[in-house]
């Protein structure tokens, strides 16, 4: 089969497309084949290795995981004799930042891990990206325990996870104003955002506009920046460690002094946050947005503009 292939770490370029064996799965795997997968943050920040820490997960010295993709998208072609929720012809998607996989033509996933049955009535592309924003969006939300009335403001509200997250904060009922660049502003209005803040005319942190919560989808801000806009016991989240890893230490001082405060989850996912973001599709309380498609020969591409940090909603890879 053929997959993208990487053998150490760093820039686009170090991935490679090859003709690799075709995976055979255990009494309780299935073997998918993938229509649609993506490329995202995740991706990137395990292929280049830019924070160490990465490597304790993938490998010190060199990637133990050589096919990167962790959403997917695909219809499952083999089961193992053990499986029981899934049938050979179902249409399946999930995410796996475990062991990856989805930049290849087939992979490998257990049937209690984060995968079910695609919504219904969309396409392999349209199924592909629910998970990895999706997920990311979920988890910070919850450890807010984020309530209906409050307010919060989602800085990078265009990419992956700042677009979930608009979406999956008005679904728990908050107030949501959303951060993004002027041609995105209708789009992230058309997401459910009560009031966006175009920041190429306007700092977000420069209001007299407070908040319960203030996520920043794409680490650009820091507490220190956005304490003065939250509220007495407001809630600061970033996607990112922050400037010297700031908002780790951060997320274990703050919330012992009992007034604002950083959080910093550790994003988890299970089959059941798979199921719950499927039924929030089916019932129109979440789309994810879809920016540009490249073909499993254009990785390199896809990866380059990614690393832009310029991309609305997802990037997709399609395979034929």
């Amino acid at each position: 089969m053929r997959a993208i292939i990487y053998t150490e770490y760093g820039p686009p370029e170090v991935v490679k497309l090859m003709e690799v064996k075709k995976p055979t799965p255990k009494e309780k795997e299935v073997l998918i084949k993938i229509f649609a997968t993506t490329v995202n943050r995740t991706d990137c920040g395990f292929r280049s290795a830019e924070y160490f820490i990465v490597r304790f997960f993938s490998g010190l010295l060199r990637p133990k995981n050589k096919t990167l993709g962790n959403e997917f998208a695909g219809e499952i072609e083999v089961i193992g004799k053990n499986v029981t929720s899934f049938k050979v012809g179902d249409k399946v998607f999930g995410y796996n930042d475990i062991k990856f996989g989805a930049h290849a033509e087939y992979m490998i996933m257990a049937e209690n891990e984060a995968i079910t049955t695609i919504p219904t009535n969309l396409t392999y592309e349209e199924a592909a990206p629910i998970t990895e924003g999706g997920h990311y969006a979920l988890c910070d939300l919850r450890a807010a325990k984020i309530k209906s009335g409050q307010k919060i403001l989602i800085n990078g509200a265009t990419g992956a996870i700042g677009s979930a997250a608009v979406q999956l904060a008005k679904y728990f009922g908050a107030e949501v104003t959303g951060v993004c660049d002027t041609k995105n502003v209708e789009l992230i209005k058309s997401l459910g955002a009560d009031a966006v803040v175009d920041y190429t005319k306007q700092d977000f942190t420069k209001t007299n506009q407070t908040y319960d919560i203030i996520f920043d989808a794409v680490g650009k801000s820091s507490f220190r920046q956005c304490k003065p806009i939250l509220n007495k016991r407001g809630i600061y989240m970033s996607t990112e460690l922050g400037k010297n890893s700031e908002n780790i230490f951060l997320a274990l001082t703050t919330p012992l002094l009992g007034g604002k405060k950083v959080l910093f989850p550790i994003p988890t996912i299970t089959k059941e946050d798979v199921i719950f973001l499927k039924e929030l599709v089916e019932t129109g309380k979440y789309k994810p947005v879809i920016d540009r498609r490249y073909t499993l020969e254009q990785i390199v591409e896809a990866y380059k503009y990614v690393e832009t940090g310029q991309k609305t909603g997802n990037v997709l890879i399609t395979l034929t």
